[in-house]
């Protein structure tokens, strides 16, 4: 495996996806992690990016989305620009578009205009709403989508707004993944038959569809439909976070009662909490808790409880969590060009992902995926000279 100047790899990374050839055009949030999962699963991403860039303004050399990835610069509303695209198309096995509907469409390069060039191709298509519906052609954004769903009514505290848990819950779970999801799903039916298809990953679709559990739930009469009054949603003494001594938090999620008593045993209430079972009574066990917790610090705490079952870890920051033992020792987060950023997720025995290659910057490898895929209309004329 060749690797460029800046740290970019040439052509397919190790991985299960090996020999996986995937375009995607630039945009933001939830697409450009999807194609980082593919390219971390060793999928040969080429990134169209736009002349001038665009999206949210972060370096690209920072932006840890675009890695293991390679980027060429093509102008969609120029002449030929989807012309070069198609060449791309023609040689791939996956795209990927995060375009409101109907706009690759208008560029040359949706659906119906890339299927002509490769049937065999999965198209997959990432939007907020949806390709269909009366929101399809609005703007939004991930705080949107997992408002209308219910997702975002379930997280924070009672009688206070809901938590907003950064772009989490919806571009990344449920946009990314299922996007992945459905993309996988669709390649392994096109090698199966022959025949790609569209893939419609819309984030209300996937959030809504994280919410499975719950609503079963509370079909039963297991979930009230309010925050904060129930066992997986903070409203449980023994499932939520606490405050130490010294202003920082540990969590707590003692749910079986095996846990749960090694947990008071272990906070030294175990003579005075009340059952755990009596409802009436959480707000006394909560405090009960509570004033214990604030009696020592964190790294105390975290020492009391280090490699016990009692359901205990201290809440880190982004920064601290890369030092924490347990991760540290599995290497879940790497450094490669000085930027500390999570390992490749989940790990293969035979087919390992790794991280090979840094931010794709825009434009940086025509020269390469020309060669490679034989496109060689992605170099300009000042290019080829």
């Amino acid at each position: 495996m060749a690797v460029t100047g800046n740290g970019n790899r040439e052509a397919s990374g190790p991985g299960p996806l090996a020999g996986v050839r995937v375009v995607e055009l630039a945009g933001i949030g939830p697409g450009p992690f999807a194609a980082m999962l593919l390219a971390d699963l060793g999928a040969d991403v080429v990134r169209v990016d736009r002349p001038g860039g665009g999206g949210l303004a972060v370096d690209p050399a920072y932006d840890i989305t675009n890695r293991n990835k390679r980027s060429v610069l093509v102008d969609l509303k120029s002449a030929d620009g989807p012309a070069r695209v198609l060449d791309l198309v023609e040689r791939a096995d996956v795209l990927l578009e995060g375009f409101r509907p109907g706009v690759a469409e208008r560029l040359g390069v949706g659906p119906a205009q890339c299927h002509a060039r490769n049937p065999k191709l999965v198209y997959g298509r990432m939007t907020g709403w949806g390709q269909e519906g009366p929101l399809a052609e609005t703007a939004g954004h991930d705080i949107a989508y997992i408002a209308v769903t219910g997702a975002l009514g379930m997280i924070g505290n009672p009688g206070e707004p809901p938590a907003v848990p950064a772009n989490l819950v919806g571009d990344y779970a449920g946009g990314s993944l299922y996007l992945v999801i459905g993309v996988l799903a669709a390649l392994h039916h096109a090698r199966a038959t022959g025949t790609g298809q569209v893939v419609d990953a819309a984030i209300v679709d996937g959030t809504a569809h994280l919410t499975a559990m719950i609503h079963g739930m509370m079909a039963a009469g297991g979930w009230q439909d309010r925050r904060g009054a129930n066992l997986l949603d903070g409203g449980c003494p023994f499932y939520g976070t606490y405050e130490t001594s010294d202003g920082q938090y540990m969590a707590v999620g003692a749910l079986e009662q095996q846990f749960y008593d090694t947990f008071v045993e272990l906070l030294g209430i175990e003579d005075r909490a009340p059952a755990r079972k009596d409802l009436a009574r959480w707000g006394e066990l909560r405090e009960a808790v509570a004033a214990r917790f604030r009696t020592r610090t964190r790294a105390q705490w975290t020492a009391v409880f280090e490699g016990s079952d009692a359901c205990v870890a201290p809440v880190l920051s982004l920064r601290e969590a890369p030092d924490h033992p347990h991760l540290a020792a599995r290497g879940t987060f790497t450094d490669f060009g000085g930027i500390v950023q999570p390992a490749p997720a989940p790990r293969f025995s035979a087919t390992p992902g790794a991280v090979t290659g840094g931010p794709a910057l825009p434009g940086a490898h025509a020269a390469s995926v020309a060669a490679d895929w034989d496109v060689p209309a992605l170099l300009g004329k000042e290019e080829e000279n």
